[in-house]
């Protein structure tokens, strides 16, 4: 018990030491320390400091600290100034000064929790385990006697009546548990300890306590005593000790007078020898930094120069190696202390110098005159500002250029425009002030020249920039290609550097076995190439400045920046010039592959900024209808020359620009609509004034449907002198066929192939002119059917009747349409995509609706002749004289439908009409001859109808082409039975 809790007042420093990371300032927070009243030795004298560490063997050796009190716990309790023992144990042994108040945590003290000892476990866990270990392997030997403790049993009973809780290793007041076992409550009831029953048990374990402290302090005092022999033995060890350590004081003091000895014969001329190389090399190194000194202080002036003759490369290299040995070599200099700053905002106006350089190349360039034959404007220069704006990772340089190009595509059209009117003397200047009032005024010659002086001139233009762009886009390649080789260099060095390491690892752990210094080791085997390999390091410098010749090699001389920063590497652009590529030009493989797809669509921009000025100018042209209003021939040479020069762009750049061709587009639509308009109109007026009657052919016509014949879908050139000579023809020869024709159906003809003509000259509007024919066709089929079926013409033209001649010459115009729409057909096929096919069919419809007209009017030629014969022989009788008038009159009127159509339809056609005539002519008569009961019995009512119908046979059949024809009319006699 005394020794256990022998102990100061005073918190140790030491312990918190190892845990608490946070130090206390102890003359601010700990407070005063209060010693015991007349029991514990006095405070020690000193500062406060001294109270918060552990003591020192050194300095505290012959001074008393906390650390030599030996004073018991209960030697300390136990008050000898009080009058009398309380009966109250706390008052008692802890004096009058105890109140049972509740302590508040001190907040000088942090507070301690488990996770302060952690890092102390997780250190001493492994040691406690190679302890626990060793316990269980060598349990450790007794080096008391047992005989000798029964010889004792009597101290041994006494220890015995001790309770054990007092001897438990881990005993401890502050626990509840032991300090309830220890102190019970039950003998503290009484308020004040003034009942008698209770004063008496406290004062009973009083006397126990001490009792049991008796017999553990008269146990340690036995075992002193029985250790007294192993004291003196250590005594007298110390003795031998002592005489020990004054023998080997003298033989110390002996070898270090031999190590003077030697020292001063050997060691100090070759010391001072060294001395003097390490001074050399020393002020050989002051010299170098020196010189690079004098040399870095030229920098500002030779940059100067460099940016006098546009030098930005070499200005901007040079400023980079100097900022890199500021930093390296140079650092902590006072005197350039200020170099730094000045060369970044140095560096700042090379940035705006070199933007302003590449805008006033832009301009020069794209703005000289386009009659020069050189493409490319000082490519030396552009290959300079490019690798300087690359350097310094200024990418928004084509921006610049693409803003420069717009202005110079509207300067060109301004000034061809203004070339172009100042050459025409009908415009006044003075009085039409604006240009495009004086532009409008040009006619289409005038302006189709000025048009194509815009074309030739954008086309020059777009080469220039196309040159211009491809110099910088190999630049750019070229910096990615040396990109992608020093990837591939650093992937080589590392894959070498590893095998290195894994030889180097191997080394190390045969070093390792064989038990030698793995320090010694690389001292000899890692250091010396490395001393090696420095050397032809510095000396790789190709642009380091000269040193003089004074007993300092010019590889000393160099810097480790230059030779690490100036190694390029050289190629060549396409048109001949070599660049030098710098390793310094940190971009990235992805912002170079960006920034060489800008150029490209910089590019496909550049042909799209040329398609737009060029369709503001037709817009603007286009203002008072003047592009609507132009001839088939007019349009078509300006829509060839439009598409030549989209052509022209689409080679130079690539890409075919959609803008200009969308304008062509939009034009020829409204030429299409008003190219559809007037024929539809023309050919209507023809209808309107069309009599049908047979119209005599020109030699021209005739010359057409040949070409037609011919294969040549085309209008044929007219031949001065040959046609006049040439009388019209009756009728029109198409591959051997005559159609005799109406005016309206050959100015039809021609219109056709000016449709298909357009076709061929202007191919984007093959589906328009498509839909247009087709409506045109349409047109003309319903509005004949109006006026020839439909009797129209009688209130048109004034016609007193629709003749059969009318209706048969309207039948043959058709069919020659008919023949026509295969070969139209055919025409337009092959001028459309095999998607747009479907288109065709248009032409099936039209086929079909000019059959069923050609049939309806055959219908109503049979009709015609129905109603007469229904007419004529309702009053036929079976009398005398014959032939009858009535068959007199069918044979005249069969004969005037003969004369009427004969010449103007085919023998075929004629034939297959006149079968259908006498079909309906013999059910005519059959129905008759039912009526008034005439049958074939060989009377005389029958030999005067065969009399009449052999009449009517021979007359038919002596008609032209009807020799042949098979009347078959015994089928009208009725057999009797």
């Amino acid at each position: 018990m005394a020794s256990s809790h022998s102990s100061s007042p005073v918190p140790q420093g030491s312990s918190s030491d190892v845990f608490f990371k946070k130090e206390v300032d102890p003359a601010k927070h700990i407070r005063p320390v209060q010693s015991l009243p007349d029991v514990c030795p006095k405070e020690p004298t000193g500062d406060s400091h001294s109270l918060c560490v552990a003591p020192s063997l050194v300095t505290d050796q012959h001074r008393w600290t906390i650390y030599h009190s030996k004073v018991n716990l209960p030697a300390a309790l136990n008050d000898p100034r009080l009058a009398k023992r309380e009966s109250d144990f706390f008052t008692k042994t802890w004096g009058l000064d105890f109140v049972d108040t509740e302590v508040i945590p001190s907040f000088y003290l942090p507070q301690i929790s488990k996770e302060h000892f952690t890092v102390y476990q997780q250190e001493i866990s492994q040691r406690e385990k190679i302890h626990e270990r060793c316990k269980n392997i060598c349990p450790p030997k007794d080096i008391f006697d047992r005989t000798l403790l029964h010889t004792h049993d009597k101290s041994r009973t006494d220890l015995e009546q001790v309770p054990k809780i007092f001897l438990k290793p881990d005993f401890a007041l502050d626990d509840s548990l032991t300090f309830n076992s220890v102190l019970p409550w039950s003998h503290f009831n009484t308020a004040g300890g003034k009942g008698s029953r209770d004063a008496a048990s406290s004062k009973l374990l009083q006397e126990k306590l001490s009792h049991y402290l008796d017999i553990v302090e008269v146990n340690i005092a036995h075992q002193i005593s029985l250790r007294s022999e192993a004291f003196f033995h250590a005594m007298t060890s110390q003795h031998e000790l002592q005489d020990y350590l004054k023998k080997t004081s003298q033989a110390v003091k002996m070898l270090r007078d031999k190590i003077a000895r030697i020292d001063k014969v050997m060691c100090e001329g070759s010391l001072h020898v060294l001395r003097l190389a390490l001074t050399r090399n020393n002020c050989v190194k002051v010299y170098n930094k020196l010189k690079l000194m004098a040399t870095v202080h030229q920098t500002q002036p030779t940059v100067q120069v460099l940016l006098s003759t546009s030098e930005f490369v070499g200005a901007l290299d040079l400023i980079a190696t100097t900022q890199e040995v500021l930093q390296q070599e140079l650092q902590g200099i006072h005197s350039f202390r200020h170099l730094g700053s000045q060369l970044c905002e140095l560096e700042k106006l090379i940035d705006k110098m070199m933007i302003a350089e590449f805008s006033t190349y832009s301009h020069s360039d794209l703005n000289r005159p386009l009659e020069d034959d050189c493409q490319i404007l000082e490519e030396e220069r552009l290959v300079s500002l490019v690798f300087g704006l690359l350097k310094q990772r200024k990418l928004n340089f084509l921006e610049i250029y693409s803003e420069e190009m717009i202005l110079t595509a509207k300067n060109i059209i301004k000034q061809c425009v203004i070339n172009k009117v100042s050459k025409i003397e009908e415009i006044d200047t003075d009085v039409v002030v604006k240009l495009a009032d004086q532009m409008r005024m040009l006619n289409f010659p005038q302006w189709f020249d000025l048009l194509k002086d815009i074309f030739s001139k954008f086309t020059i233009f777009l080469q220039r920039v196309k040159a211009t762009l491809n110099i910088i886009h190999s630049v750019v390649l070229s910096v990615l290609d040396k990109n992608q080789r020093t990837r591939e260099l650093e992937e080589i060095s590392q894959q070498k550097n590893a095998a290195k390491d894994t030889s180097l690892d191997t080394e190390v752990a045969y070093l390792i076995h064989e038990g030698m210094f793995i320090s010694d080791a690389f001292s000899e085997s890692e250091l010396t190439p490395i001393a090696i390999d420095t050397t032809p390091q510095r000396n790789a410098s190709p642009n380091s400045e000269p040193c003089s010749s004074d007993s300092v090699s010019e590889p000393e001389c160099t810097t480790d920046s230059s030779s690490s920063k100036e190694q390029t590497s050289s190629s060549a652009t396409p048109g001949g010039v070599d660049i030098m590529v710098n390793e310094d030009m940190k971009l990235t493989d992805l912002e170079l592959g960006k920034l060489a797809n800008n150029i490209q669509e910089l590019l496909y921009s550049a042909s799209d900024i040329c398609h737009d000025r060029a369709v503001k100018f037709l817009m603007s042209r286009a203002k008072d209808g003047f592009l609507e209003k132009l001839n088939s021939t007019e349009f078509i040479t300006l829509s060839r020359l439009m598409e030549t020069f989209i052509l022209d762009t689409e080679q130079i750049c690539g890409r075919k620009s959609m803008s200009l061709l969308g304008a062509l587009q939009s034009q020829a639509n409204k030429f299409v609509n008003r190219f559809h308009e007037e024929r539809k109109t023309k050919l209507s007026l023809l209808l309107d004034n069309e009599r049908w009657k047979q119209a005599d052919v020109p030699a021209e016509f005739q010359d057409l449907v040949d070409s037609i014949s011919d294969g040549k879908i085309a209008l044929p050139e007219k031949k001065s002198g040959a046609t006049e000579e040439r009388k019209p023809a009756e009728v029109l020869i198409v591959e051997g066929q005559q159609y005799a024709v109406v005016g309206t159906v050959l100015l039809l003809i021609r219109i056709i192939l000016e449709y298909c003509q357009c076709v061929d000259n202007i191919p984007s509007v093959t589906t328009d002119m498509l839909t247009r024919l087709s409506d045109l066709l349409k047109y003309f089929n319903s509005r004949s059917c109006q006026l020839v079926l439909g009797a129209g013409a009688l209130q048109v033209v004034g016609l007193k009747t629709i003749t059969t001649k009318n209706l048969a010459l309207s039948s043959r115009c058709l069919q020659l349409i008919v023949h026509y729409i295969p070969v139209i057909r055919a025409h337009f096929e092959a001028r459309l995509q095999p998607k747009q096919y479907s288109m065709l069919r248009h032409f099936d419809h039209i086929t079909k609706d000019y059959h069923d007209h050609i049939a309806e009017i055959s219908a109503k030629l049979v009709a015609i002749m129905d109603s007469l014969f229904d007419k004529l022989l309702s009053k036929y009788e079976v009398k005398a004289p014959v032939p009858s008038a009535c068959f007199r009159n069918i044979c005249k009127q069969m004969a005037k439908m003969h004369e009427a159509i004969f010449d103007l339809l085919p023998e075929e056609q004629t034939q297959m009409l006149f079968l259908r005539i006498n079909a309906s002519y013999k059910l005519h008569l059959k129905k008759q001859l039912s009526h008034l009961n005439v049958i074939n019995d060989g009377g005389p009512q029958n030999g005067l109808v065969t009399a009449d119908v052999a009449f009517y046979t021979g007359n038919l059949q002596a008609l032209k082409g009807l020799k042949d024809l098979d009347l078959n009319m015994a089928e009208i006699w009725e057999q009797k039975r």
